[in-house]
């Protein structure tokens, strides 16, 4: 198996530019799986933070940038849709964020809400004991009590701390959503009819556009139910994705070896 990754075939999602280098770094093993963007990507062409891997890494073993609440000491550790970052020498805090087009971005937040992050329910199921263990989107399981009802599709908040459901939100009409995927990727708005697909495919989602958004239409699994708190303080303007023209990257076949 090849150790690089050429700009050309990474993922849609990850924020690169794909003809300033021909190679970039390869997203190593973890959470979010191949749509997972390697943490030296965003501190070096996103954030500008770091100019290498080198430096990179010595930010990364000086326990400098935590992911969700743990240290991080790996580079090519997967960054994805929701994951909080935070750079506790800066006190400056993100939430990775679906931007138009589906690439991933970053929206600032404060340091109280860098404490929990945000999860969709993939699917779940009882385990031994009683309890009920909930899988979320980015390989996450979560053991529950059986007390409060959970379904496929909903959202849960989880402290980073502690790992316990501190919020849930149903998905069900009238709840707030965001596509992550599809031409409507980064839209926000509220459900305004799920329609049930006879069959094999994917439900239908009307969405109501909120503020200035125009409704849209896509499908279930495109969509994410979310808090209020994601609206608040302007997703636009939170956007820390970098100019094109200023993100090249350093990066060769032969320093990937």
């Amino acid at each position: 198996m090849t150790k690089h990754q050429k700009r050309l075939s990474a993922p849609n999602s990850w924020p690169v530019e794909r003809k300033t280098e021909t190679f970039t770094v390869k997203a190593g093993s973890g959470p979010h799986g191949r749509e997972g963007v390697p943490l030296v990507v965003l501190m070096r062409d996103v954030l500008g933070y770091a100019d290498s891997k080198k430096e990179a890494r010595y930010a990364l073993n000086n326990d400098a940038v935590l992911v969700n609440g743990d240290a991080v000491s790996d580079e090519s550790r997967p960054i994805g849709m929701f994951d909080i970052l935070a750079f506790t020498q800066r006190e400056e805090y993100y939430r990775v964020f679906p931007d138009e087009g589906g690439r991933l971005a970053l929206t600032e937040i404060d340091a109280d809400a860098a404490g929990s992050k945000l999860g969709k329910i993939d699917d779940l199921q009882q385990v031994p004991g009683g309890d009920t263990q909930l899988n979320l989107h980015d390989g996450q399981n979560l053991l529950v009590e059986d007390g409060e009802q959970y379904s496929g599709g909903d959202s849960v908040v989880v402290d980073n701390e502690t790992s316990e459901v501190v919020a849930h939100f149903p998905y069900e009409e009238g709840e707030l959503v965001t596509a992550v995927r599809g031409q409507h990727a980064g839209e926000i708005g509220r459900i305004e009819e799920i329609q049930v697909t006879p069959g094999s495919g994917d439900n239908g989602v009307l969405v109501e556009g909120i503020a200035d958004s125009d409704d849209f239409e896509t499908v279930e699994p495109y969509v994410v139910v979310i808090d209020e708190n994601f609206v608040e303080g302007g997703l636009e303007d939170g956007s820390a994705e970098a100019d094109s023209e200023d993100a090249a990257d350093h990066e060769t076949e032969e320093d990937d070896e």
